[in-house]
């Protein structure tokens, strides 16, 4: 397999590094116009290009993954599309050329292969088994925080897309957790919204929202976001009458609740994960890998994925009601 990574930061290199874990004899090219990253995966045999158009004339590819800013991935995506390569994505945030692209994609039957690696997490999966085993009316808090800073603690926060307003953090956050909370609890009916800024972040956009959700199941929900918690925190409650979920964000800290003997019970969803030092605890790769594996048995004709872009179109109205409530 040769597949190219258009963005060579630091989730294009995630990406490869993954790749080979999954196929080592999968031969992986990038694209990128920052001459130093190209110098830094030509050091680790990744053969690297200015543009996708040197990268097409030179190599024949099975697919491209786009790893770049969220605002950019419309106009690289149709490019790529025009090449006749199937595509893999991260999250656009935006739903800039969908129409286009989906139209574009099905007709000259390629794969169009969105991201959202929190429905490949096992927590999440497990949790949403469990709602759908319990089958009776639930609600559920969850509080989702990071320290803007913090993100890319190599670079600042200015100076990548988190610090755009129509890709800000917390539409970051919004647009990483709100699908697996729609596949798990259904579609929304009712939202409100309280938001504001309390930090002196240089960002145009509020930091911290508090969130209501009413599925149209009658699922309550409340979601507390925000870019200012000074640690990492993703603390999920899911409850209801013989039902109690707790999960802490990370593969050790998923519990159901027993009430027989009145204590929370830890849940292993995982023989063995790997987690990349450099980023919160909440962050694993195992997910990572699963949904790279789905593209390449989506690739191969042999599954579905389990994501769409126009589920994502759902998704993002959510977000866009958030947003303007």
């Amino acid at each position: 397999m040769k597949l190219l990574i258009v963005g060579l930061g630091s989730m294009g290199k995630r990406r490869a590094r993954l790749i080979r874990g999954i196929d080592p004899e999968a031969v992986v090219c990038g694209v990128d116009t920052s001459a130093e990253r190209r110098q830094e995966v030509e050091k680790l045999g990744i053969r690297a290009f200015e543009s996708i158009e040197q990268a097409v004339k030179a190599e024949s590819f099975d697919g491209a993954l786009v790893c770049t800013a969220p605002i950019t991935h419309s106009g690289i995506i149709s490019q790529l599309l025009d090449a006749g390569l199937s595509v893999f994505t991260e999250l656009n945030l935006v739903d800039d050329g969908y129409t286009e692209n989906i139209r574009k994609a099905k007709e000259k039957g390629l794969v169009l292969f969105l991201s959202s690696t929190m429905l490949y997490r096992g927590e999440t999966q497990y949790i949403k088994g469990q709602v759908d085993a319990f089958a009776k009316p639930v609600n559920y808090i969850y509080h989702i925080g990071q320290y803007l800073p913090d993100w890319h603690p190599w670079e600042s926060y200015k100076n990548f897309f988190v610090g755009d307003k129509r890709t800000g953090g917390v539409r970051e956050i919004f647009g990483v957790d709100l699908p697996w909370l729609l596949d798990t609890f259904g579609p929304v009916e009712k939202v409100h919204v309280e938001k504001d800024k309390i930090s002196q972040l240089e960002i145009d956009y509020p930091d911290s929202y508090f969130v209501t959700l009413r599925h149209k199941n009658g699922t309550k929900g409340l979601l507390a976001v925000d870019v200012v918690s000074p640690k990492a925190v993703r603390n999920f409650e899911c409850f209801g009458e013989g039902l109690h979920l707790f999960w802490e964000g990370n593969p050790r800290a998923l519990y159901k609740f027993d009430h027989e003997t009145g204590e929370k019970q830890p849940v292993n969803t995982y023989a063995s994960f790997e987690h990349d030092p450099r980023y919160s605890d909440n962050i694993v790769e195992n997910a990572y890998v699963d949904e790279l594996q789905n593209f390449f048995g989506v690739l191969a004709g042999k599954e579905e994925a389990r994501y769409s872009f126009e589920k994502d179109r759902e998704t993002i109205a959510l977000i866009q009601r958030i947003e303007e409530a």
